[in-house]
């Protein structure tokens, strides 16, 4: 047996059974050696157990020796199957089930894989740390399949760290139907951002370049009023481009810039890996 699977008798039932169950779900298996669907269902059960590594305790009652916690319970028939939480049996079948089926009830009490870095993000949210919650806040959002309200939490984090066009492409992929007050507050927001992050020199240098657009110095400067303004992208965009015609613009201060950007979008963040292969490309 395991921290996460246990047989059960009188001596351990009330502290693992009931106990237990306020601390997290405890699955309750009544069986017998007699019992054949059993056979198939406990291996199944134990398999579950294993993969969730101790998110819910997986209790083994042999019905048989144990007649009278199966009576407690109201087991008639094995194999039975209940969901005890906070003292109390709130789920279960009788027979043997497929694993879909099995699974699909199990996963309505146990945490769910993002359910960590989602916490940890809105944490980091909350004491203003929205740099802090980015690496979070994205992953609970690719692994929950792009939740929308996940999407409006990394958005807004996104929003806070002036990366303003990746919270706009979130944003985007937020359906007509869950576009709530969440959401609709977020794209104010971006707007708010994206208007105070327009700057004279920025749209000064635009007109500019629209005008020398071989002028590579002046394409360095808007890269920089880009990078300050948080968008990163389009910064990143013209220092590549600098680097196609000329790789040491500036003594390298181009490069620099654009490695110094990378750098600090952070380690994993996609933004940056993908400047990174694309810088890796010309360069080699």
């Amino acid at each position: 047996m395991t921290d996460h699977i246990v047989n059960i008798d009188e001596s351990n039932a009330a502290a693992l059974l009931i106990e237990e169950s306020h601390k997290r779900p405890v699955v309750v298996d009544f069986w017998a050696d007699w019992c054949e669907p059993c056979k198939t269902l406990m291996p199944l059960l134990e398999k579950i157990a294993n993969e969730y590594a101790g998110a819910f305790l997986l209790a083994k009652v042999n019905a048989d020796e144990q007649g009278m916690i199966a009576q407690q319970f109201g087991v008639r028939s094995l194999p039975t199957v209940m969901v005890v939480q906070g003292g109390q049996p709130v789920d279960g079948f009788v027979g043997a089930q497929p694993e879909t089926q099995v699974r699909e009830m199990l996963e309505k009490y146990l945490p769910k894989p993002w359910d960590g870095p989602l916490q940890e993000g809105l944490e980091a949210l909350q004491r203003g740390e929205a740099r802090e919650a980015l690496t979070p806040l994205r992953r609970a959002w690719d692994e929950s399949g792009k939740r929308p309200d996940i999407a409006v939490a990394y958005a807004s984090a996104l929003i806070e760290s002036l990366r303003l066009d990746e919270a706009e492409a979130v944003l985007d992929e937020i359906r007509l139907a869950d576009q709530d007050a969440a959401y609709e507050q977020a794209r104010a927001q971006l707007e708010l951002k994206r208007e105070a992050a327009k700057s004279p020199e920025m749209e000064a240098l635009e007109k500019k370049l629209e005008d020398s657009p071989d002028d590579l110095d002046l394409r360095h400067q808007l890269g920089v009023q880009y990078s300050n303004g948080g968008r990163f992208r389009e910064a990143m965009d013209e220092f590549i481009t600098i680097l196609e015609k000329d790789r040491e613009h500036g003594d390298g201060a181009t490069k620099r810039l654009l490695l110094d950007t990378i750098a600090a979008l952070g380690k994993g963040d996609p933004l940056a890996a993908e400047y990174q292969r694309k810088l890796y490309s010309l360069l080699y």
